[in-house]
């Protein structure tokens, strides 16, 4: 077994690997990591066996800390179809003595919820497990299963239908910097913070994957009153940004996109996801957030966290 730390040299190779990974998504994809290469110190690592290219993890240095990686949602070993428990044990075993080589002491790994899996891929849940890593966080995301929906709350039905009459036009746009306004006003009201993304960054990457990002709008008279960014994969829809403007809530725009996109636009994805209502690094629950997305028919899927002693 052999671990390179990444270099621009090994982009293609990298990216070729993510695409045919099974549990990979374009967040792994370099020309989404990089966007904000600028905050993070890149430590991401390849796996080589005597056949080649095996496995692959996105990771980011701090001090003596590796963390797979705090730039994106979802972090942990990417690998395909070919990857067995028996490897991925060698590879843990391969990567704690390399990181002692380098001089770490702790990785901080964040698992890819199974959602995200075209095949089963939980092999590194158990090399965890043998290396005695510890579970440190837990965030809780509300999940819908579209081939089995959960009805949506009559309450949440009596909203829709109130929204459909209350002449709300429905596009699928571009327009970041009127979203991001609603957004980042939204937020700094609610809990005085912005969003992790600029419209800037938004617009960079929806340019870079058309395919995956994508906005719904909801408008009256020509001004927007409400948006969702979706980070669109395989398997899943995940909701990454919900805002709306004063009216916008008055005339439940977001309710009306919600049903335009479980009921409509993705009735055949798999899973639609619509992020987690956790704070306080899973240690909070926001029960009301979390009852909003319940009312829609979605239930728990869990993001994992785990710390592994490299020492």
């Amino acid at each position: 077994m052999k671990i390179c730390v990444y270099t621009e040299n090994f982009k293609q190779d990298w990216d070729d690997f993510i695409s045919k990974s099974k549990n990979g998504t374009f967040l792994f994809f370099r020309d989404y990591m990089e966007y904000h290469s600028d905050r993070f110190k890149d430590f991401s690592l390849l796996f080589y066996d005597d056949k080649g290219l095996i496995a692959v993890m996105p990771a980011n240095r701090e001090g003596d800390k590796i963390v797979s990686h705090a730039g994106l949602t979802y972090g942990g070993i990417v690998s395909d179809s070919r990857m067995k428990t028996p490897t991925m044990l060698e590879i843990f075993e391969t990567l704690k003595q390399f990181l002692r080589k380098q001089g770490a002491t702790e990785l901080e790994y964040k698992v890819i919820p199974h959602i995200y899996h075209e095949i089963p891929a939980e092999e590194d849940l158990y090399a965890l497990f043998i290396h005695n890593a510890w579970l440190i966080r837990r965030d809780v995301s509300s999940t819908i299963f579209m081939s089995q929906k959960v009805s949506f709350r009559k309450s949440r039905k009596w909203r829709i239908n109130r929204s459909k009459k209350s002449g709300l036009e429905l596009k699928n746009d571009n327009n970041f910097n009127a979203f991001m306004a609603i957004e980042e006003d939204s937020l700094r009201r609610k809990y005085g913070v912005k969003p992790v993304h600029s419209a800037d960054e938004l617009q960079l990457l929806t340019d870079r994957f058309p395919e995956n990002i994508k906005l719904f709008t909801a408008y009256r008279g020509g001004t927007m009153v409400a948006g969702i960014v979706i980070y669109e994969t395989h398997n899943v829809a995940h909701a990454q940004y919900t805002a709306a403007t004063d009216l916008g809530k008055e005339v439940n725009a977001l309710d009306l996109i919600l049903d335009f996109l479980i009921n409509e636009y993705y009735v055949k994805k798999k899973y639609f996801d619509f992020g987690i209502s956790t704070e306080k690094k899973g240690r909070y629950l926001n029960v009301g957030l979390i009852e909003n997305k319940e009312s829609f028919g979605a239930r728990t899927v869990v993001y994992d966290f785990y710390a592994m002693n490299i020492t």
